[in-house]
């Protein structure tokens, strides 16, 4: 639970402990010692109150973990809180018992108790690690994972890490209670079982009214007390040294439970050359956009001039904002606002529309076409697969060896960040017109549209597919793909 604290209690406490602008190395992970992952209690100010949050600590005392692909994943998850926990490796693609869902693939860990987890790193890219316990992750128990590419060691970039969360003084739990969708069930996976106020949901084939929805987009259910970048709001941002001139690849996390955002870099124009951690052809402009659960490599050149660059993260529909900023030696860094004048547009899927795989999967035809349908109430605040929650819906059934098309269609009036476990899949289709799209492993579906996505049935188990807005998960919307058991 979140929980405001006093000052005093705070100066007494755990010392705040600063995302930096790049991540400890990993010495021991490939060697046989494992790293040591720790998910602990910490402290934030924030808007100068003092709250105690979780977080994920690894090497060097700092948040989350950096290696390279090649190695082996090799590391101890060590539960140092006073509930039980569980972290996903999202972005990673690791056998189905260590892919870090309750009940689907680990049982909970106790505190005090640890996990060791070692599989091979086969990819390099951005992701992240978070709680799928519970509403923990909106209590920040998440950090950055990210995978280097050994043969971009001679690069000459400036790395620069910027996480993004959306923070609550208030318990998740009474939030979710106060929007409709009950609480979590028993062993306290989000969206498991039969949740209080679903059991009608799969009589509503579709839900082809949904409920008393609005006439336009619902952009923002949740309201927050503050939008973190690397732990900071704007009132005291982070700043990253960074050399005059000097080239940045920028790493981007949307680590928000329940928050879409525009990227915004000001005059300055970069390239985004990589997507949820797969490299994709370079698109520039000035604006990206960032939905829940995504991540983004931009790579960017420091103003010729040394000034400053702050490097902003706009909430969808409202003025507020964070982000950090990006100074070269003696560039005066000036006041920023934490709100605008200006409302951000929703997120849609223009930018999704011009991004193309460097390394698109082989063509082949599907051997499997699916259609999901992705149903909610928002007065009754239910949400489903086909118009059942979680435990209700039948599983997407695949076959190894499958190359599967899997078509979303949103039916409701929010937008949804799919996000399917143990696999990375290509857009294909947008609203009916296909293309050669990026490869992912988190997709948004704004209302009413259809988007198409292919994978390969090469990662054999049952694996979580559920939308990543955190309270929508939690309130039904999450199904399984299952192998069947045929090879």
């Amino acid at each position: 639970m979140t929980a405001p604290i006093s000052r005093r209690q705070m100066l007494g406490g755990t010392a705040f402990l600063a995302l930096g602008a790049a991540l400890a190395p990993v010495s021991g992970m490939a060697a046989s010692t494992p790293a040591v992952i720790r998910a602990e209690s910490r402290i934030l100010d924030i808007h100068g109150r003092a709250a105690r949050v979780f977080g994920l600590i690894g090497p060097g005392n700092r948040p989350g973990l950096e290696t390279v692909s090649g190695a082996p994943f090799r590391v101890r998850l060590e539960n140092k809180l006073g509930e039980p926990t569980l972290i996903h490796w999202h972005g990673l693609t690791p056998p189905q018992a260590q892919d870090g869902v309750p009940v689907l693939s680990q049982a909970p860990l106790n505190p005090g108790e640890a996990y060791d987890y070692d599989f091979p790193l086969t990819r390099p890219g951005t992701n992240w690690m978070h709680s799928h316990l519970g509403l923990q992750e909106q209590n920040l128990l998440a950090a950055p994972l990210i995978v280097r590419d050994p043969d971009e060691r001679g690069l000459d970039e400036q790395d620069v890490v910027l996480m993004l969360h959306d923070f609550t003084f208030r318990d998740p739990d009474e939030i979710l209670a106060g929007l409709g969708g009950g609480g979590m069930p028993a062993g306290g996976m989000a969206g498991h079982g039969n949740m209080p106020g679903m059991s009608g949901m799969a009589g509503m084939p579709g839900m082809e009214g949904h409920g008393a929805m609005s006439a336009g987009p619902d952009l923002n259910d949740v309201e927050y007390d503050a939008f973190l970048a690397n732990d900071r709001t704007l009132d005291d941002p982070r700043t990253v040294a960074v050399e005059r001139g000097g080239r940045i690849r920028l790493r981007v996390i949307n680590g928000a439970a329940a928050t879409n955002f525009l990227l915004d870099l000001g005059s300055v124009e970069g390239a985004a050359i990589s997507v949820d951690g797969m490299p994709v052809e370079p698109v520039t402009g000035t604006r990206f956009p960032l939905a829940i659960a995504q991540r983004m490599d931009i790579r960017l050149t420091m103003p010729a001039d040394g000034s400053a660059l702050p490097v902003l993260a706009l909430r969808e529909g409202d003025g507020r904002r964070t982000g950090i900023v990006l100074v070269p030696p003696g560039a005066p860094v000036r006041k920023l606002a934490g709100e605008m004048d200006a409302v951000t547009p929703p997120l849609d899927l223009s930018f999704e529309a011009s991004l193309s795989a460097a390394k698109p999967k082989a063509t082949r035809p599907a051997d499997r076409r699916v259609t999901v349908g992705l149903t909610g109430d928002m007065a009754r605040y239910i949400w489903g697969i086909d118009g059942a929650a979680y435990g209700q819906h039948q599983p997407i059934a695949v076959r190894r060896g499958e190359r599967v098309e899997m078509t979303l269609m949103n039916h409701t009036g929010m937008s949804h960040p799919m996000h399917l476990h143990g696999h990375h899949f290509q857009i294909v289709a947008i609203g009916g017109r296909r293309i050669s799209g990026a490869l992912r492993d988190t997709v948004l579906i704004p209302p009413m549209t259809a988007v198409t996505v292919a994978f390969d049935a090469d990662n054999p188990g049952t694996w979580a597919f559920h939308c990543h807005h955190m309270y929508h998960m939690a309130a039904g919307m999450m199904t399984v793909v299952a192998y069947d058991g045929l090879t």
